[in-house]
């Protein structure tokens, strides 16, 4: 195996190597220009090795454009750093050692990366938000629900979302979720809601919490749409046991950019559920800093994946929890405001109570 400490030395020879191997780690030291197509890709392309005589190596992206050559549209050796290349890879990694009911450790996806455990632990989780040890579980979360929607048992889901036994999943979920996985099977029934309806100075408020923390946070919203979007739980109004933590949520919607850098939601107790996709956008939104806004793509790009901003949009409105889960600091590339879900004019209201016109 070619050494990676001296990536900036390689020779040629080394360098092809690296490519017929499709070696990621070395993604973003070169590119590989192929002259007969008139393509350069990154070391790591998956596309069929070209012949060696009409191949040249460049140590940028821009060195092979000034050379005549256009990036490949199947690796896109633009688009990616070799950190984000990194991290897809790891990520491609996880999810089919999930599919077999397997795991990788953080020493697999370190020699894969070619980064130590440490550091690739610390740029996993400042990219995806999660750690890679939390990102497979919630992949397993995530096959654990498709399987109960599919009408599989309890037993048999759990075992064929790589559970060794049930106990494992329930341990992971303690104090999670609030739901077991017999909850998921019957849709939520048995699930006890508490809400209430509260005036704020942006209109009548909904806010419902489980006892694990707040579900749902919406605008001009009543029992009845609770009840359409929990229809088999038990919904009661909230009484004394939960004044403290609506007036937290109050005071968040009334002062988003308060109470530390992501704003005074940022400690409120959430109980949500949602695909690993889904989560890790929520993740993201959380780490936007009060103050601060990002376009679809920026948050598609934070998570390691440029391409995604449809689907980073579609996670944004999948989100119950308006403003705890800051969907509003998401803006249009161009600036421009944007749709949010309870009208523009709240999302602008908000985004002026952070200090942004």
């Amino acid at each position: 195996m070619i050494d990676m400490t001296h990536k900036d030395t390689l020779t040629d020879d080394e360098r092809w190597q690296i490519a017929l191997a499709k070696d990621r780690r070395f993604d973003g030291a070169f590119v590989t220009g192929v002259h007969s197509t008139g393509i350069y890709c990154r070391p790591s392309c998956p596309a069929r090795a070209p012949l060696r005589r009409n191949v040249r190596f460049y140590a940028t992206p821009a060195d092979a454009r000034a050379a005549g050559l256009r990036p490949c549209k199947r690796c896109s050796p633009d688009t990616q750093s070799a950190e984000e290349a990194c991290v897809l890879a790891a990520i491609a990694a996880i999810r089919a050692a999930s599919v077999e009911g397997e795991s990788v450790t953080l020493e697999d996806l370190s020699e894969l990366t070619g980064y130590s455990p440490a550091h690739f632990q610390r740029l996993f989780t400042r990219t995806v938000g999660l750690s890679p040890a939390a990102f497979a579980r919630a992949l397993r979360e995530e096959r654990v629900r498709a399987q109960l929607a599919s009408g599989a048992g309890v037993s048999d889901a759990l075992y064929a979302a790589g559970y060794s036994a049930p106990s494992r999943f329930y341990d992971e979920m303690k104090g999670k979720l609030g739901m077991s996985a017999s909850d998921w099977a019957k849709g939520g029934a048995g699930r006890r809601i508490h809400w209430s309806v509260i005036p704020t100075s942006l209109g009548a408020m909904l806010v419902a919490a489980t006892s694990k923390g707040v579900c749902c946070l919406a605008f001009d919203e009543g029992e009845a749409e609770l009840a359409a979007r929990f229809p088999k739980a038990d919904l009661v109004e909230a009484g004394d046991d939960f004044a403290s933590l609506f007036q937290q949520v109050v005071a968040a919607v009334e002062e988003p950019g308060k109470g530390g850098p992501n704003g005074g939601g940022a400690a409120i107790p959430l109980d949500v559920k949602g695909t690993a996709f889904q989560q890790r956008v929520w993740a993201a939104l959380r780490d936007i800093p009060a103050g601060e806004t990002r376009s679809y793509g920026e948050l598609a790009a934070a998570l390691g994946n440029p391409k995604a901003s449809r689907a980073v949009g579609s996670a944004n409105g999948a989100n119950n929890i308006a403003v705890l889960i800051p969907c509003h600091r998401v803006v249009q590339a161009d600036g421009s405001i944007g749709g949010y879900a309870y009208g523009p004019e709240i999302k602008r209201e908000l985004l002026k109570r952070e200090g942004i016109s």
